[in-house]
Protein backbone atom coordinates (compact mmCIF):
# COMPACT_ATOMS: atom_id res chain seq x y z
CA UNK A 1 0.00 0.00 0.00
CA UNK A 2 1.85 3.07 -0.90
CA UNK A 3 1.51 5.88 1.84
CA UNK A 4 1.62 10.41 0.85
CA UNK A 5 3.05 12.29 3.76
CA UNK A 6 6.79 10.83 3.42
CA UNK A 7 9.28 13.18 5.18
CA UNK A 8 7.01 14.35 8.06
CA UNK A 9 8.20 17.26 10.35
CA UNK A 10 7.43 16.56 14.03
CA UNK A 11 6.04 19.41 15.86
CA UNK A 12 7.25 18.35 19.22
CA UNK A 13 8.35 20.92 21.81
CA UNK A 14 8.56 18.35 24.42
CA UNK A 15 9.98 15.61 22.56
CA UNK A 16 13.48 16.15 20.15
CA UNK A 17 13.24 14.57 16.46
CA UNK A 18 17.36 13.80 15.87
CA UNK A 19 18.64 13.40 12.73
CA UNK A 20 19.27 10.34 10.72
CA UNK A 21 22.93 9.01 11.94
CA UNK A 22 25.22 6.91 10.05
CA UNK A 23 24.11 4.05 12.17
CA UNK A 24 20.37 4.16 10.41
CA UNK A 25 21.49 5.06 7.01
CA UNK A 26 19.51 2.39 5.69
CA UNK A 27 16.64 3.33 7.16
CA UNK A 28 16.61 7.02 5.20
CA UNK A 29 12.75 7.50 6.11
CA UNK A 30 11.48 5.02 9.66
CA UNK A 31 14.62 5.32 11.54
CA UNK A 32 14.08 9.01 12.67
CA UNK A 33 14.56 8.55 16.74
CA UNK A 34 13.00 10.73 19.23
CA UNK A 35 14.66 11.18 22.86
CA UNK A 36 12.00 9.90 25.31
CA UNK A 37 11.71 12.55 27.76
CA UNK A 38 14.49 15.22 29.27
CA UNK A 39 17.34 12.62 28.35
CA UNK A 40 16.30 9.52 27.83
CA UNK A 41 17.65 6.93 25.18
CA UNK A 42 16.75 7.24 21.27
CA UNK A 43 13.89 5.72 20.00
CA UNK A 44 11.62 4.88 17.49
CA UNK A 45 8.49 6.96 17.36
CA UNK A 46 6.60 3.46 17.75
CA UNK A 47 7.06 1.00 20.31
CA UNK A 48 6.45 -2.90 19.77
CA UNK A 49 4.17 -4.09 22.31
CA UNK A 50 4.78 -7.73 23.77
CA UNK A 51 1.86 -8.34 25.54
CA UNK A 52 0.70 -10.88 23.06
CA UNK A 53 3.80 -12.86 23.02
CA UNK A 54 3.73 -16.07 24.62
CA UNK A 55 -0.43 -15.83 24.68
CA UNK A 56 -2.12 -15.23 21.89
CA UNK A 57 0.79 -14.77 19.56
CA UNK A 58 3.09 -18.35 19.08
CA UNK A 59 7.05 -17.81 19.19
CA UNK A 60 7.66 -18.38 15.65
CA UNK A 61 5.00 -15.20 15.22
CA UNK A 62 6.72 -13.40 17.92
CA UNK A 63 9.99 -13.68 16.13
CA UNK A 64 8.28 -12.94 12.85
CA UNK A 65 6.73 -9.43 14.35
CA UNK A 66 10.35 -8.25 15.80
CA UNK A 67 11.94 -8.83 12.75
CA UNK A 68 9.71 -7.37 10.52
CA UNK A 69 9.32 -4.08 12.81
CA UNK A 70 13.28 -4.34 13.41
CA UNK A 71 13.77 -4.78 9.27
CA UNK A 72 11.64 -1.32 9.16
CA UNK A 73 13.83 0.68 11.41
CA UNK A 74 12.16 -0.20 14.85
CA UNK A 75 14.01 -0.16 18.42
CA UNK A 76 11.53 0.12 20.87
CA UNK A 77 10.55 -3.28 22.85
CA UNK A 78 8.20 -2.90 25.24
CA UNK A 79 6.86 -6.31 27.84
CA UNK A 80 6.15 -6.85 31.00
CA UNK A 81 7.06 -9.73 33.75
CA UNK A 82 3.34 -10.37 34.17
CA UNK A 83 2.76 -11.12 30.48
CA UNK A 84 2.14 -14.28 29.46
CA UNK A 85 3.51 -15.27 32.93
CA UNK A 86 6.77 -14.03 31.60
CA UNK A 87 6.75 -15.69 28.34
CA UNK A 88 6.64 -12.99 26.85
CA UNK A 89 10.06 -11.64 28.38
CA UNK A 90 11.78 -14.72 27.54
CA UNK A 91 10.57 -15.17 23.63
CA UNK A 92 12.26 -11.16 23.08
CA UNK A 93 15.50 -12.18 25.11
CA UNK A 94 16.19 -15.20 22.90
CA UNK A 95 15.26 -13.30 19.67
CA UNK A 96 17.75 -10.78 20.94
CA UNK A 97 20.20 -13.16 21.46
CA UNK A 98 19.39 -15.07 18.33
CA UNK A 99 19.83 -11.99 16.37
CA UNK A 100 22.69 -10.79 18.11
CA UNK A 101 20.83 -7.14 18.34
CA UNK A 102 20.39 -6.37 21.87
CA UNK A 103 22.77 -3.15 21.57
CA UNK A 104 20.85 -1.70 18.66
CA UNK A 105 17.66 -2.05 20.47
CA UNK A 106 15.59 -0.28 23.95
CA UNK A 107 14.25 -2.69 25.90
CA UNK A 108 11.05 -1.25 28.37
CA UNK A 109 9.44 -4.02 30.58
CA UNK A 110 7.59 -3.26 33.63
CA UNK A 111 7.55 -4.75 36.93
CA UNK A 112 4.97 -5.31 39.96
CA UNK A 113 2.03 -7.53 38.67
CA UNK A 114 4.11 -10.58 38.80
CA UNK A 115 2.66 -13.41 40.23
CA UNK A 116 5.81 -14.67 41.23
CA UNK A 117 6.90 -11.10 43.04
CA UNK A 118 4.03 -8.99 43.22
CA UNK A 119 4.05 -5.30 44.75
CA UNK A 120 6.55 -2.76 44.59
CA UNK A 121 8.61 -3.19 48.12
CA UNK A 122 12.17 -3.07 48.00
CA UNK A 123 12.18 -7.27 47.98
CA UNK A 124 10.05 -7.39 45.30
CA UNK A 125 11.72 -4.60 43.16
CA UNK A 126 15.07 -6.37 43.57
CA UNK A 127 14.06 -9.90 42.59
CA UNK A 128 11.31 -8.68 39.51
CA UNK A 129 14.60 -7.10 38.43
CA UNK A 130 16.61 -9.96 38.35
CA UNK A 131 14.25 -12.43 37.25
CA UNK A 132 13.46 -10.03 34.63
CA UNK A 133 17.47 -9.55 33.31
CA UNK A 134 16.75 -13.76 33.13
CA UNK A 135 14.43 -13.95 30.91
CA UNK A 136 15.30 -11.31 28.89
CA UNK A 137 19.17 -12.53 28.69
CA UNK A 138 20.44 -9.39 29.57
CA UNK A 139 22.94 -7.24 32.12
CA UNK A 140 20.55 -4.55 31.59
CA UNK A 141 17.25 -3.12 31.17
CA UNK A 142 16.61 -0.01 29.39
CA UNK A 143 13.33 1.98 30.98
CA UNK A 144 11.42 -0.15 34.14
CA UNK A 145 7.99 1.03 34.71
CA UNK A 146 6.23 0.60 37.62
CA UNK A 147 3.70 -1.06 36.11
CA UNK A 148 1.06 0.18 38.80
CA UNK A 149 0.87 2.42 41.62
CA UNK A 150 1.50 -0.13 44.96
CA UNK A 151 0.21 2.39 47.67
CA UNK A 152 0.48 -0.29 49.92
CA UNK A 153 4.07 0.45 50.07
CA UNK A 154 6.19 3.67 50.96
CA UNK A 155 7.13 5.36 47.67
CA UNK A 156 9.98 6.12 48.74
CA UNK A 157 11.09 2.43 49.25
CA UNK A 158 9.97 1.62 45.79
CA UNK A 159 12.13 4.53 44.37
CA UNK A 160 15.16 4.00 46.57
CA UNK A 161 15.22 -0.03 45.49
CA UNK A 162 15.13 1.32 41.53
CA UNK A 163 17.41 3.87 42.12
CA UNK A 164 19.88 1.38 43.74
CA UNK A 165 19.65 -1.19 40.48
CA UNK A 166 20.66 2.57 38.35
CA UNK A 167 23.70 3.22 40.48
CA UNK A 168 23.96 -0.82 39.84
CA UNK A 169 23.65 -0.41 36.01
CA UNK A 170 20.89 -3.27 36.10
CA UNK A 171 18.29 -0.62 35.03
CA UNK A 172 19.46 2.78 32.93
CA UNK A 173 15.90 4.51 33.18
CA UNK A 174 12.63 4.67 34.99
CA UNK A 175 9.54 5.49 34.27
CA UNK A 176 5.28 4.90 35.77
CA UNK A 177 2.78 3.47 34.53
CA UNK A 178 -1.18 4.72 35.37
CA UNK A 179 0.19 6.69 37.98
CA UNK A 180 -1.60 10.15 38.69
CA UNK A 181 -0.73 13.74 38.15
CA UNK A 182 -0.22 14.01 42.08
CA UNK A 183 1.92 10.94 42.62
CA UNK A 184 4.00 11.44 39.79
CA UNK A 185 4.89 15.32 41.42
CA UNK A 186 5.62 13.68 44.50
CA UNK A 187 7.55 11.13 43.05
CA UNK A 188 9.88 14.27 41.92
CA UNK A 189 9.66 15.51 45.27
CA UNK A 190 11.15 12.69 46.53
CA UNK A 191 13.74 12.20 43.97
CA UNK A 192 14.49 15.97 44.61
CA UNK A 193 15.00 15.37 48.17
CA UNK A 194 16.78 12.03 48.33
CA UNK A 195 18.88 12.48 44.86
CA UNK A 196 17.25 9.57 43.45
CA UNK A 197 16.61 9.47 39.71
CA UNK A 198 13.41 11.34 38.82
CA UNK A 199 11.27 9.34 35.96
CA UNK A 200 12.10 9.84 32.33
CA UNK A 201 8.83 8.38 30.71
CA UNK A 202 5.02 7.35 31.95
CA UNK A 203 2.76 5.23 29.98
CA UNK A 204 -0.67 4.96 30.33
CA UNK A 205 -3.92 4.54 28.74
CA UNK A 206 -4.81 6.80 25.68
CA UNK A 207 -6.22 6.94 22.25
CA UNK A 208 -8.98 8.37 20.85
CA UNK A 209 -11.68 6.94 22.35
CA UNK A 210 -9.79 6.97 26.00
CA UNK A 211 -8.66 10.76 26.12
CA UNK A 212 -10.03 12.03 29.69
CA UNK A 213 -7.71 10.34 32.16
CA UNK A 214 -4.70 11.24 30.33
CA UNK A 215 -5.44 14.86 29.20
CA UNK A 216 -5.96 17.45 31.62
CA UNK A 217 -3.67 17.29 34.72
CA UNK A 218 -1.67 14.29 33.54
CA UNK A 219 -0.83 15.32 30.13
CA UNK A 220 0.23 18.81 31.45
CA UNK A 221 2.04 16.88 34.64
CA UNK A 222 4.13 14.84 31.70
CA UNK A 223 4.51 18.16 29.58
CA UNK A 224 5.97 19.79 33.09
CA UNK A 225 8.50 17.24 33.65
CA UNK A 226 9.21 16.31 30.41
CA UNK A 227 8.53 12.71 30.56
CA UNK A 228 8.33 10.55 27.13
CA UNK A 229 4.66 9.55 26.72
CA UNK A 230 4.14 6.04 25.43
CA UNK A 231 0.09 5.23 25.23
CA UNK A 232 -0.39 2.05 25.59
CA UNK A 233 -3.50 0.22 23.97
CA UNK A 234 -3.03 2.72 21.50
CA UNK A 235 -5.34 0.89 18.70
CA UNK A 236 -7.95 -0.33 21.74
CA UNK A 237 -7.57 -4.37 21.08
CA UNK A 238 -7.85 -3.58 17.23
CA UNK A 239 -10.92 -1.67 17.41
CA UNK A 240 -9.80 1.15 15.82
CA UNK A 241 -8.02 -0.21 12.94
CA UNK A 242 -11.32 -1.41 12.00
CA UNK A 243 -11.02 -5.29 13.14
CA UNK A 244 -14.55 -5.16 14.95
CA UNK A 245 -17.26 -2.86 13.64
CA UNK A 246 -20.15 -5.49 14.50
CA UNK A 247 -21.13 -7.66 17.24
CA UNK A 248 -20.66 -10.61 14.88
CA UNK A 249 -17.35 -9.88 13.70
CA UNK A 250 -15.97 -9.63 17.31
CA UNK A 251 -17.61 -12.70 18.19
CA UNK A 252 -16.11 -14.33 14.98
CA UNK A 253 -12.54 -12.53 15.88
CA UNK A 254 -12.54 -13.42 19.73
CA UNK A 255 -12.97 -17.28 19.62
CA UNK A 256 -9.29 -17.41 18.36
CA UNK A 257 -7.96 -14.12 18.13
CA UNK A 258 -8.69 -12.68 22.43
CA UNK A 259 -8.74 -8.47 21.98
CA UNK A 260 -6.03 -7.60 23.84
CA UNK A 261 -6.77 -4.43 26.43
CA UNK A 262 -9.53 -3.44 24.24
CA UNK A 263 -12.65 -2.64 25.15
CA UNK A 264 -14.54 -3.42 21.72
CA UNK A 265 -17.97 -4.25 22.62
CA UNK A 266 -18.27 -1.56 24.51
CA UNK A 267 -17.25 1.08 21.39
CA UNK A 268 -19.76 -1.16 19.41
CA UNK A 269 -21.62 2.31 19.52
CA UNK A 270 -22.48 5.20 17.73
CA UNK A 271 -19.89 7.32 18.87
CA UNK A 272 -17.12 4.72 18.17
CA UNK A 273 -18.85 3.96 15.16
CA UNK A 274 -17.95 8.07 13.65
CA UNK A 275 -14.27 7.62 14.96
CA UNK A 276 -14.33 4.64 12.48
CA UNK A 277 -16.20 6.47 9.65
CA UNK A 278 -13.74 9.30 10.44
CA UNK A 279 -10.94 7.57 10.53
CA UNK A 280 -12.34 5.40 7.45
CA UNK A 281 -12.31 8.67 5.15
CA UNK A 282 -9.29 10.05 6.30
CA UNK A 283 -7.21 6.72 5.44
CA UNK A 284 -8.90 6.91 2.19
CA UNK A 285 -7.69 10.66 2.17
CA UNK A 286 -3.94 9.77 2.96
CA UNK A 287 -4.13 6.25 1.15
CA UNK A 288 -3.36 4.57 4.21
CA UNK A 289 -4.86 1.93 6.90
CA UNK A 290 -6.84 3.26 9.54
CA UNK A 291 -4.66 1.82 11.83
CA UNK A 292 -1.94 4.42 10.66
CA UNK A 293 -4.32 7.36 10.87
CA UNK A 294 -5.55 6.58 14.61
CA UNK A 295 -1.37 6.36 15.62
CA UNK A 296 -0.64 9.46 13.64
CA UNK A 297 -3.31 11.18 15.83
CA UNK A 298 -1.54 10.09 18.62
CA UNK A 299 2.23 11.29 17.19
CA UNK A 300 0.12 14.96 16.12
CA UNK A 301 0.14 15.02 20.41
CA UNK A 302 2.98 17.79 21.70
CA UNK A 303 3.56 15.15 24.49
CA UNK A 304 3.68 11.72 22.85
CA UNK A 305 6.91 10.31 22.36
CA UNK A 306 5.85 6.76 21.24
CA UNK A 307 2.35 4.97 21.01
CA UNK A 308 2.69 1.37 22.18
CA UNK A 309 1.01 -0.86 19.80
CA UNK A 310 0.77 -4.69 18.97
CA UNK A 311 0.51 -6.58 16.31
CA UNK A 312 -1.06 -10.01 15.74
CA UNK A 313 1.10 -10.99 12.52
CA UNK A 314 4.10 -9.44 10.78
CA UNK A 315 2.22 -8.25 7.92
CA UNK A 316 0.25 -5.34 10.17
CA UNK A 317 3.65 -4.01 11.20
CA UNK A 318 4.31 -1.77 7.92
CA UNK A 319 0.95 -0.14 8.79
CA UNK A 320 1.52 0.52 12.42
CA UNK A 321 4.85 1.89 11.76
CA UNK A 322 3.70 4.05 8.53
CA UNK A 323 1.88 6.83 11.06
CA UNK A 324 5.69 8.21 11.53
CA UNK A 325 5.64 9.40 7.56
CA UNK A 326 1.93 10.99 7.56
CA UNK A 327 0.90 14.30 8.22
CA UNK A 328 -2.36 15.20 9.04
CA UNK A 329 -3.79 18.42 8.06
CA UNK A 330 -5.05 20.50 10.94
CA UNK A 331 -8.46 19.99 9.38
CA UNK A 332 -8.10 16.17 9.86
CA UNK A 333 -6.88 16.37 13.40
CA UNK A 334 -9.98 18.92 13.67
CA UNK A 335 -12.27 16.05 12.15
CA UNK A 336 -10.69 13.66 14.81
CA UNK A 337 -10.90 15.98 18.00
CA UNK A 338 -14.25 16.51 17.43
CA UNK A 339 -15.44 12.84 17.08
CA UNK A 340 -13.60 11.53 19.78
CA UNK A 341 -14.25 14.14 22.28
Amino acid sequence: MSRKGAGVEYPHPVTTVLPIDEADARFPTLARRRVLGASGPRVFPIAIGGNAFGWTASEDSAYGILDAYRDLGGNLIDTADSYAAGRSESIIGDWMRSRGVRDDVVVATKIGKSAQNPGLTSSAVSASIEASLTRLRTDRIDVLFLHYDDESVPFEETLVAVDENIRRGTVRFVGASDHSANRILEARIIAGQLGLTPFTALQCRYNLLHRREFEGSLAGMADQQALGVMPRFALDGGFLAGNYRTRSELDLNSTGNIVLGGDAETHLNRRGQKVLATLDRIATELDCAPATVALAWLLSRSTVTAPVVGASNPGQVADLMAAVDVVLTRQQVAALDDVSA
